[in-house]
């Protein structure tokens, strides 16, 4: 999750002494390490950390790696940690430079290198390890944006450009082999996969006295980072793929709950590919899962640097349901009904809008909801003159009104089947003031969005067997006069007490299982050989 807002100077105060509290803080962060103490660790990272920002680094960098190092022993591993939280608040309160750009990239993989083939020996806090993954993925993202805007960059800059992606810098196969390599060296698809090998997961959470959690964990989050990536391609069937065993639906052996920016992330790109899949029950299911979640515990990430994100992604996840609902009302009966009313309130206007099939609205909402796309493709450095950054956003942006403008005359098409119980063809299509062949081809369109994929309950994510969605059922038959009649069927919605006592009976377990919790393990803080391993 982001935080933060760009400001300038990032560099202004390189040369500036370090502050007292600035080293005291990295000296015991190195220590804390070093003695593999999760619970102080946890601290510095994520109040200590945030605190000196505040102090000293508001609209700056923090000091340089050189500039520490002395104060770790030059130890290379904390050097990288160090310097992963150092790109991290620079990306925050500045706008990097094409060289912190690839010198960021540098360091991720120095730091995925010694993960996959050093011996790892650390314990850090898992939310660290998410804002990891979580981090790697917005720099590419924010890279791929960077390089698409080739207008006004000086020749020298288009020519490190090159040198760039002759390295293989932010490159996507790269991005997508480390988070693959990760997942793969981690065994967690294994682990999962095997009988109550999710639960054993959920349960242990890396923190074990004479292990490291550092790859298992990256592992798993990097299952999630494979979700976003592909997303932003537009790849939504291979970003649901991409989850394998973390199926968002079997919420009691899901791990990501313990983390927010890691849960919103699953529920927000896995509820929107199943959106764009015309999935729309799924999607439906998703978002009311996660809105949920974030009604429950933003108020514990009030004082949180991510707090102003959560409630921006709320707003989004909110907007993503409305579009859900007007496409396919059926998808009401799925929701909480807090999450409902909240809908109606934020939203009624532009879902009233939506039903009478007004594209404008659609597009609002879509526009302001939607991930920011990037293009696989890196742009011609030929003709710097170009901005292909909004390409992929228009191609998605394409896609999703296509099927909205298919959709244009269902709106009064069902407002005229509500009214009879049967109708011929040709008097339907004179009082919609359309030709015959126009309504029945709508009358096909109806029928198809009747019908939507739904996970049935076994598989992963992308599995699902056909569920009718229909406000209206209709059928069409011939009279012995060779006229098309539409007959239309009562459609009655049955209320499923069973899944709504199972989903509060679900809540419950949750809440009870949060309660009993066991505290973070408080490792011995008896001093560690200073030349242990990593």
């Amino acid at each position: 999750m982001r935080y933060g807002h760009p400001a300038a100077g990032a560099d202004s105060r390189f040369a500036e002494p370090v502050p007292d509290m600035v080293k005291q803080f990295v000296v015991y962060f190195y220590r804390h390490i070093r003695e593999r103490n999760v619970r102080e660790i946890h601290t510095m990272y994520d109040t200590s950390f945030a605190k000196l920002s505040e102090r000293f680094y508001k609209t700056s960098s923090w000091p340089p790696v050189d500039a520490v190092a002395d104060l770790v022993d030059q130890d290379h591993v904390f050097c990288l940690l160090y310097k992963e939280m150092y790109f991290r608040h620079l990306y925050a309160v500045a706008q990097p430079s094409l060289e912190q750009r690839a010198e960021s990239w540098d360091n991720y993989c120095s730091l995925f290198n010694v993960v996959l083939h050093g011996n790892v020996n650390m314990q850090l806090p898992n939310a660290w390890l998410w804002d990891m993954v979580d981090e790697f993925i917005y720099q590419f993202q924010s890279f791929a944006q960077y390089r698409g805007r080739l207008q006004n960059k000086a020749p020298e800059e288009l020519q490190m450009l090159r040198k760039c992606a002759s390295a293989g810098v932010w490159d996507v196969l790269s991005v997508l082999n480390y988070l693959q390599a990760l997942i793969d060296k981690s065994g967690v698809v294994k682990e999962l996969s095997t009988e109550g090998g999710a639960q054993r997961f959920n349960e242990t959470e890396g923190y074990e006295q004479h292990s490291s959690n550092v790859l298992p964990m990256v592992g798993y989050f990097s299952l999630v980072g494979l979700l976003r990536v592909h997303s932003l391609f537009g790849d939504y069937h291979g970003a649901l793929k991409a989850l394998a065993p973390i199926n968002p639906f079997v919420t009691k052996h899901l791990f990501t709950p313990k983390i927010a920016g890691c849960n919103i992330t699953l529920y927000y790109y896995g509820g929107f590919c199943y959106l764009m899949q015309r999935r729309y029950l799924d999607a439906a299911k998703a978002f009311n899962l996660v809105l949920s979640y974030i009604a429950r515990v933003k108020q514990y990430h009030a004082r949180s640097a991510q707090y102003d994100q959560i409630l921006k992604k709320n707003e989004q996840i909110y907007a993503l349901l409305a579009i859900t609902t007007a496409l396919c009302p059926a998808a009401n009966n799925l929701l909480d009904e807090n999450i409902l009313n909240a809908l109606q309130e934020k939203s009624a206007d532009k879902i009233s809008k939506m039903k009478n099939g007004s594209e404008n609205a659609f597009e609002d909402l879509f526009s302001y909801a939607c991930p920011k796309f990037v293009t696989a493709a890196p742009p011609s450095l030929d003709n710097p003159n170009i901005n292909t950054n909004q390409e992929a956003y228009r191609l998605q942006l394409r896609c999703f009104l296509g099927l909205i403008h298919e959709q244009r005359h269902l709106p009064t098409l069902k407002q005229f089947l509500k009214l009879y119980t049967s109708i011929s063809l040709p008097k339907l299509a004179s009082l919609m003031e359309l030709d015959e062949a126009t309504v029945r081809g709508q009358l096909l369109v109806l029928k198809a969005a009747s019908f939507c994929k739904t996970w049935s309950g076994t598989g992963d994510a992308t599995e699902g067997t056909v569920h009718a969605a229909a406000d209206v059922d209709f059928y069409i038959d011939i009279n012995e006069a060779g006229t098309e009649l539409v007959h239309v069927s009562d459609t009655k919605v049955v209320r499923r007490q069973g899944e709504f006592l199972a989903r509060h009976i679900s809540k419950f377990a949750d809440i009870v299982r949060d309660l009993n919790t066991p505290e973070l393990p408080n490792v011995p803080l008896a001093p560690a050989p200073m030349t242990a391993t990593y």
